[in-house]
């Protein structure tokens, strides 16, 4: 059965755009992981400051493949032209995980 990752990433106002821009920027970068099904950044629309980063996974061993090879070396590398590391647009980070018992999707007509 999947499992789902949510990252739940603090970011203040100010910072919104910052992270959407990093997000579309790598755009891509995880679709051809191995095990990889889904992914959404999900903007908070009132009351909070968190964004959820979903991602659903085949197995937990695809999730952990993914996180110490491509988005290790994503997370390592600098700025632009390879320059200093950029400052996170988060202030903090707490990661979800769940497997998926049950699930539906739209009745083909």
């Amino acid at each position: 059965m999947s499992v789902v990752k949510i990252n739940v990433l603090t970011v203040p106002a100010e910072q919104r755009e910052v992270l959407e821009k990093r997000f579309a920027s790598r755009a891509g970068t995880v679709d051809s992981s191995d095990g990889f099904e889904w992914f959404e950044l999900l903007r908070p629309v009132e009351g909070t400051e968190q964004y959820l980063v979903y991602t659903r996974w085949r197995d937990e061993e695809s999730f952990q493949a993914w996180m110490e090879g491509p988005m290790k070396a994503a997370h390592q590398q600098g700025g632009d032209g390879g320059g200093e590391r950029p400052k996170p647009a988060a202030s903090g980070s707490t990661l979800w995980s769940f497997e998926v018992v049950q699930q539906a999707g739209p009745k083909q007509g």
